[in-house]
């Protein structure tokens, strides 16, 4: 049975339990045998071996359930986010923000508040005041919509915008670059709607208005 040699213990002993879950050791569903059978199959102390199942709970491959035991309800770690979207292309990246935006405009209709409102307006006249840039334009763009995600008030929707924020800045910039245009009045007015839609508090037109921009967007490059 392989032991541990080096630090950090804890992140060895879940290295070595994803690579058993892995190998079939034990079968999706199983429980897995307690903390003072694994601790001296694999050299550590049981405060290890604890920590290394938080670790591999939050991966997503272990749940601990209360009185019955630690369970394995993966055979391994999800993809990383990061790895994902370095190979997504613009349509997959616009049907993510499609996922979160329509979703966070509508929200912020409805939990906006006065200074929130005020932040997307000012965002809104920098990213038109960006017409002679690209990558400007597109970071303005991206203010903009961050300061909509902000105002919908949920950690998850703004945890998923900034993953992939990066990605999406980077397709939004090569589709500029093949359109060759970008900050048109017609495209500053539909970003003024979704404000005016959400000054209002109308979620409804909010998200439709949002939806509609973007669909559009993914027509485009279609």
């Amino acid at each position: 049975m392989s032991t541990l040699h080096r630090e950090p213990l804890a992140a060895q002993a879940a290295k070595l339990l994803l690579e058993r879950i892995r190998a079939g050791e034990w079968e999706l569903g199983e429980k897995l045998p307690g903390e003072t059978t694994l601790a001296p199959q694999l050299g550590v102390g049981r405060s290890t071996i604890r920590e290394a199942i938080r670790q591999l709970a939050g991966s997503g491959v272990l749940a601990t359930r209360q009185g019955a035991g630690v369970f394995v309800i993966a055979l391994d770690t999800p993809e990383a986010l990061d790895a994902v979207l370095l190979r997504a292309d613009i349509q997959t990246v616009i049907e993510a923000r499609i996922a979160v935006e329509v979703e966070a405009s509508s929200l912020a209709a409805e939990r906006r508040t006065s200074e929130e409102l005020l932040a997307m307006r000012r965002a809104a006249e920098a990213r038109g005041a960006q017409r002679s840039s690209i990558e400007a334009h597109v970071d303005a763009d991206t203010a903009l919509h961050r300061s909509i995600v902000v105002a919908a008030h949920n950690e998850i929707l703004s945890e998923l915008f900034e993953g992939f924020a990066p990605r999406s800045r980077q397709a939004m910039i090569g589709m500029l670059r093949l359109r060759s245009e970008f900050g048109s009045d017609a495209d500053h007015l539909v970003h003024t709607r979704i404000l005016d839609a959400i000054a209002a508090q109308d979620a409804p037109a909010a998200a439709a208005l949002t939806r509609a921009h973007l669909l559009e967007l993914a027509e485009s490059v279609a």
